[in-house]
């Protein structure tokens, strides 16, 4: 069987705005995690990736042409921006390995994902085309731009009796006026003769065919229709129609953004497509990584998962779904389970198989991934299973041909919930009570997709340091019936890294799940 290495990583995430810093902090069992505010005074923790694309702006300036930053600067949401930092981040290991990736061909794929997508650039899109919406169905709702409601205020008894009309604004409670008028200017515009007759008008501007040559041709048509709508929109003052205020940016930002452009970025013209596995998305990338690598459809793969900073929209779906902390205190795993912290950010890896990458002189960081196991729990969409994560960590055992007795080490998913206490009980039940367990998200929160990239990055980083990271549990706080369960974790102090593999879980919103096993670099 293939063996394969990381190659070249990156890391954007909070208080860390590359992986330098990221291993710095690592070092201090200090959370990361800051003040939201993001619905005014609030008492949330968010973790605020720490980023600046301006500062790939000299990289991407000595390859493409001066136009392409400020294009991806305006156009690229957030998730696509951090991907793009922590893939140029990655290359920076190997010196020469961003041309072995452009050499490899449709050898050199791209898997990254995202956990919640583009949703700043959804949000803004969105909102701004409600306001459009309402403008134009509040102009066309107006008695002089509308016959039949002009009629109908006059002679209320000439419209049909079995229309039922909504409520005029004026007369509902204050509360519910924004939702009448809504109601109120649909209802109207849809009616209006006026509106009838600009949209036959417009019909047959957007009816103009290209004549003549293709691409001149198509030229001369666009600009004959921009001239033709401007003078019918002076002709009724009205706004523009809703579907003219939709961004484009939308489409830019779909969840295969981040793969694609950084196969664009990396000129890789290998597979470049987006998994998306909730919490589990970066080690299914790895899983998939693996798999072409050893089927010899791959030689490199660049892989990982990014998600939008904190907003008020995912931060108060967190809320409802009961499972983040709200009283401005930060929420350790392992401790009060009052659940867990909303963040962003990116992990990027650049694996490849260990031969060939080796050969060319690159040389493999951290650990050995050896095997990922993947399930499903088919149960429930937040609370974790019994049988589907253990079935992940049976399946990366078997794939491995390593023994539970083998694990020195497990990083676990822990959201500083209930599902905690689940989770190591499920553990116990595979692993012996010798291994030494990390729980990372009370250090920088919960990055949808990012986060298992970060908690990975941090084992491999601490291995290859001889050294388990500190978290920001102390021995104190470990909740009484997690520690009925399980004694060693790994505290506020840190410790020496253990002999013997190391495991790392995620379960996905879904019940996807995905646990990865790896192992030191032997000598040779």
């Amino acid at each position: 069987m293939r063996r394969v290495g990381v190659f070249g990583w990156g890391i954007v995430a909070p208080k860390a705005r590359d992986v330098e810093a990221f291993a710095r902090h690592l070092e201090s069992a200090e959370s990361w995690l800051e003040p939201f505010h993001g619905f005014g005074p609030d008492h949330f923790l968010v973790g605020r990736p720490e980023f600046s694309f301006a500062d790939y702006k000299p990289w991407i300036d000595a390859r493409f042409p001066p136009n392409r930053f400020a294009a991806l600067e305006s156009k690229m949401d957030k998730p696509t921006q951090f991907a793009i930092g922590a893939f140029v981040q990655a290359l920076g290991q190997n010196p020469g390995i961003e041309e072995e990736l452009e050499r490899l061909g449709t050898a050199a794929h791209v898997y990254v994902g995202t956990g919640l997508g583009a949703l700043g650039t959804i949000g803004e899109i969105s909102l701004h085309l409600y306001r459009a919406q309402r403008r134009w169905n509040r102009f066309w709702a107006q008695p002089e731009r509308n016959r039949e409601l002009a009629e109908y205020l006059a002679h209320p008894e000439s419209l049909d009796p079995t229309v039922e009309v909504p409520a005029f604004p004026e007369d509902v409670p204050p509360d519910e006026v924004e939702v009448a008028e809504d109601r109120f200017w649909e209802f109207w515009a849809a009616r209006s003769p006026e509106l009838a007759e600009y949209l036959e008008e417009l019909r047959e501007i957007e009816s103009l065919t290209v004549d003549g040559p293709v691409e001149t041709g198509k030229m001369a048509i666009l600009k004959e229709k921009q001239r033709r709508r401007q003078r019918l929109q002076r002709k009724w003052g009205a706004p523009n129609p809703p579907w003219h205020e939709v961004s484009p940016n939308l489409l830019w930002n779909i969840h295969n953004t981040p793969a694609s452009q950084i196969s664009m970025m990396g000129r890789i013209t290998g597979l470049a497509f987006a998994p998306v596995a909730a919490c589990s998305t970066f080690g299914v990338t790895l899983k998939l990584a693996l798999d072409a690598i050893r089927r010899g459809e791959a030689k490199a793969v660049v892989i990982g998962a990014a998600d939008p900073p904190p907003l008020p929209v995912t931060v108060g779906a967190f809320f409802g779904a009961r499972v983040i902390a709200a009283d401005g205190q930060v929420s350790k795993p392992l401790t009060t389970l009052r659940g867990t912290h909303v963040s962003g950010g990116a992990a990027i890896w650049i694996v490849g198989d260990l031969e060939h990458m080796t050969g060319l002189g690159y040389r493999p960081l951290g650990l050995e991934p050896l095997a990922v196991g993947v399930s499903s729990d088919a149960e429930h969409l937040i609370t974790p299973s019994r049988e589907g994560p253990t079935e992940a960590i049976r399946q990366a055992l078997a794939a491995a041909g390593a023994q539970p007795a083998e694990i020195a080490t497990w990083d676990l998913h822990a959201t500083a919930t209930p599902g905690d206490f689940q989770e190591v009980e499920n553990l116990r039940a595979v692993l012996p009570e010798s291994v030494l367990v990390t729980a990372r998200k009370g250090t920088f929160g919960h990055g949808m997709g990012a986060a298992g990239g970060w908690e990975l990055t941090a084992q491999y980083l601490g291995y290859e340091r001889g050294a388990l990271f500190p978290t920001p549990l102390a021995q104190a706080e470990l909740n009484p019936e997690i520690g009925g369960l399980h004694t060693r974790f790994v505290y506020d102090g840190g410790c020496p890294a253990p002999t013997g593999l190391a495991g790392k879980l995620s379960m996905g919103v879904g019940g996807i799940n995905a646990c990865v096993l790896s192992r030191p670099w032997r000598a040779g």
